[in-house]
């Protein structure tokens, strides 16, 4: 792995990006320590940018410092995510009233192109479907026109979505998700602001029955 100085982005940023999708892939799980010579060693770089990056997925709650242990990935708990699930259906909620509010040509041109990829992508594989879901999430963020709701639910959306992923392996949960997303990215899109509330609401709910019954389903064989 090689980053050099020209690159659009900061070395420093680019070690904060790899570490955090190595944790959010599960390259890195829950108790993983989280070695700064070993990091330096493997993206061949000094240590102040690992330093740097482990310290600011601290203040996000990627990882925790244990005395005698070091930097560990954190353990994301059950309770915390279904308290993240409740306070998206809130914030979400009022992101996308405010992208249906605030639609101009620009952004119904970015939708209309959403859509029809999201359309196509219904009928097609699903391999890529995560990073589907969280683009669209970011347009729908960015139509609100609300810099400081979008920070923040970003923030809850990466704290969890390691998690959250958990809920696609109920059976027909990803399909449904995909259609929930088309719906309401097309009420939107038409500023349908009361649909699009309401669909919101019960796309978030839907995530978080999906996401317990897979917890339910882990314990249940756990203990058998």
């Amino acid at each position: 792995m090689e980053w050099k100085e020209d690159h659009l982005l900061s070395i420093r940023e680019h070690v904060y990006r790899f570490i955090k999708d190595m944790i959010l892939n599960g390259e890195y799980k829950s108790g993983d320590r989280l070695i700064e010579r070993e990091l330096a060693e493997k993206l061949n770089i000094s240590r102040t940018p690992i330093r740097e990056a482990l310290f600011r997925l601290e203040t996000q709650g990627f990882v925790k410092t244990v005395p005698r242990k070091g930097v560990v990935v954190s353990d994301v708990s059950e309770k915390e995510v279904i308290e993240v699930f409740t306070i998206l259906s809130s914030l979400e909620v009022l992101s996308a009233k405010l992208a249906a509010q605030r639609m101009s040509p620009e952004l119904i041109a970015e939708f209309d192109e959403k859509i029809a990829e999201l359309e196509a992508f219904e009928i097609g594989a699903d391999d890529d479907y995560e990073k589907k879901h969280i683009d669209t999430n970011y347009l729908i963020y960015k139509a609100s026109q609300s810099q400081k709701l979008s920070e923040i639910l970003s923030g809850l959306i990466e704290h969890i979505q390691m998690s959250a992923s958990m809920g696609y392996e109920t059976p027909g949960r990803r399909s449904e998700s995909l259609r929930e997303h088309i719906d309401i990215m097309k009420a939107i899109r038409n500023g349908e602001v009361e649909m699009a509330e309401y669909l919101t609401k019960i796309h978030i709910e839907n995530a978080k029955k999906a996401y317990i019954n897979y917890v339910e389903k882990y314990k249940n064989k756990k203990s058998n």
